[in-house]
């Protein structure tokens, strides 16, 4: 382009100091169009594609792509849709992380709808007089619960990213609430378990336990108060959950059952944006959610441990070994040093470094695991769940959300402040209420996951994006703390070549430092691969059920496939459209 402009300057004799200007400028155009170009914008896929745990959810997100709507006003009707058709999993009294990638800028950032502890909420507000946990309190009722992010992100979503309005994308939820839905058998099974606890909370007995009985798979149940919510939300935004009438409904109903929120909690509730942590692995980049998510540094952690290793020449016993190992000592981190980064400091740098990994790699043996108790840091005091959800969403535009969303255990805090539908998360039980004392996925903490007025607590969410040469690839998954793992193992498959579906049946195994054993499902060690691993020194414990509810969209970039798959395990369906 400069030999022509020089020519154009040459033919018509302008004068050199002019022609100087001109080339200054030419310079300066040049630079300046290559800077509004938008710096990661990718081809467009020639498909969307939608992957959910529940076909509703799916549909709702179908429905809203359809209407004109970007992956970001589909995130908001599939996390909405979902607290209706799977409330033992997410809703709108629990919180969660969407992992977006806007297309026109390459811009990537993550929306931290995570729950906060209330202003009253104390370090030891837990224990009994002698320092002891007292059992059952983080688990069931009001006081178990933070204060909900869940509506907060989605009028975050449509106001911020999305084109439609808000209102257009609650639509769905909306009717799916206030015509009913069949009961599940998942919902039924939840409901069976969480029976003794529900029957306390009147306004959740009523719906879900009528004459003191858990509702039977195939019932349809019409949800009018959750209905009511979501028009509020619709109509009136942020200010339609977190003042108003259904703020007042929320903090009667908690303090009248013994709860601790007020309605300056619910005012104050904010959402924060986050920069995604960025891990390189084997030529792919990972794209992960920060604390106070633990996923991003315990994923990358572990990742690091094992890029120095050339896995593909190892037996299997041996990568799966060394896989365990990794796994024991990123976690091990986790407990010690991660928690939301306003009220700590963490050495998230040091941990993702690889010198930090080279570090970590010196006490592993090939021959021999390592106990937990041998590695420094926080032992147990001595003295895996599906009830999360998580959906891929990819559009015609390049646009992508990874939203993993939840309430904590099955149907949260078992408890609906009467009036509004809402079902409570207990997800104060994913703060450290005493260093040492594991939660209710046996997890460890410290000081730096404490509990303090305003602080989110630690997660294990971890909605990821895999970015590659092969193309990208959209995952997540519930089940607690072995979320971490299944999301490794997923994305390692996914770099040695496997598709959505093999990526989202993958047989799954586990490992956390605490308690020291390597959980997995049947299938994913054969016989040779168990007694390599028993001699070596793992004790392996056979789950006796399946871990978690995988949904994968995939977009490769070199032949322009779009796939999504749902987990075998679950009850979801895809589009790809």
């Amino acid at each position: 382009m400069s030999n022509v402009l020089k020519g154009t300057i040459a033919r018509y004799g302008i004068r050199p100091d002019t022609r100087s200007v001109l080339l200054r400028a030419f310079a300066l155009l040049v630079c300046v169009s290559i800077w509004i170009l938008p710096a990661g914008a990718q081809p467009a896929p020639a498909k969307s594609a939608v992957a959910t745990a529940h076909p509703l959810a799916t549909r709702a997100g179908e429905e809203i792509l359809a209407a004109g709507g970007n992956a970001f006003d589909a995130a908001v009707a599939i996390s909405a849709a979902l607290a209706v058709v799977e409330p033992y999993a997410s809703g709108l009294g629990g919180g969660g992380f969407w992992l977006l990638h806007e297309a026109d800028s390459g811009r990537q950032i993550v929306v931290d709808g995570r729950e906060v502890a209330p202003a009253a909420a104390t370090r030891d507000m837990y224990l009994d007089a002698r320092g002891n946990p007292r059992p059952g309190i983080t688990m069931d009722g009001p006081l178990a619960a933070g204060i909900p992010g869940e509506p907060a992100a989605l009028v975050h979503l449509a106001k911020r990213y999305g084109r439609l309005p808000l209102a257009t994308s609650l639509a769905p939820a909306i009717r799916y609430a206030d015509e009913g839905i069949e009961i599940s058998r998942g919902i039924g099974m939840g409901l069976k378990f969480r029976a003794e606890a529900a029957r306390k909370s009147p306004a959740f007995a009523a719906l879900y336990l009528p004459g003191g009985e858990p509702r039977q798979a195939g019932a349809t149940v019409r949800f009018r108060d959750l209905a009511r919510t979501l028009q509020r939300l619709a109509a009136d935004g942020h200010d339609g959950f977190y003042r108003g009438d259904v703020a007042r409904r929320l903090v009667a109903g908690v303090q009248a059952a013994g709860g601790i929120w007020t309605r300056d909690d619910l005012a104050a509730y904010k959402v924060i944006e986050r920069e995604p942590i960025r891990v390189q692995y084997r030529g792919a980049t990972l794209v992960m959610v920060p604390p106070p998510s633990s996923g991003g540094v315990v994923l990358g952690d572990t990742l690091n441990i094992l890029r120095a290793y050339d896995l593909a020449s190892l037996p299997s016993v041996e990568r799966k070994h060394l896989t365990i190992e990794a796994l024991r000592r990123a976690y091990r981190d986790r407990a010690m040093y991660l928690g939301d980064p306003a009220f700590v400091s963490m050495p998230i740098e040091r941990l993702l470094s690889p010198w930090y990994a080279d570090g970590q790699r010196t006490s592993i043996r090939l021959d021999r695991a390592t106990p937990s108790d041998n590695l420094p840091g926080i032992a147990p005091d001595t003295g895996g769940g599906t009830n999360t959800t998580h959906f891929s969403v990819l559009d015609k535009a390049g646009n992508r959300v990874a939203g993993t969303l939840s309430i904590n255990t099955w149907f949260g805090a078992a408890f609906i402040p009467p009036g509004t539908g809402v079902i409570l998360n207990n997800e104060m039980d994913d703060f450290s209420i005493k260093t040492g004392t594991p939660n209710g996925f046996e997890l460890l903490g410290t000081a730096a996951n404490a509990i303090a007025p305003g602080k989110r607590m630690l997660s294990s969410m971890s909605p990821t994006f895999i970015e590659s040469p092969r193309g990208v690839a959209i995952l997540g998954t519930p089940g607690g703390s072995r979320i971490i793992s299944m999301v490794l193992l997923s994305a390692m498959a996914w770099m040695d070549g496997v598709d959505a579906e093999q990526m989202a049946s993958l047989k799954r195994y586990h490992h956390q430092y605490y308690p020291d054993v390597v959980a997995y499902e049947e299938g994913a060690f054969t016989a040779d691969e168990k007694a390599g691993l028993e001699a070596r020194g793992h004790k392996l414990e056979l789950s006796q059920r399946s871990f978690g509810n995988m949904q994968v969209v995939t977009w490769d970039r070199e032949t322009g496939r779009v796939d999504a798959a749902s987990d075998p395990r679950g009850g979801g369906e895809v589009t790809v459209y």
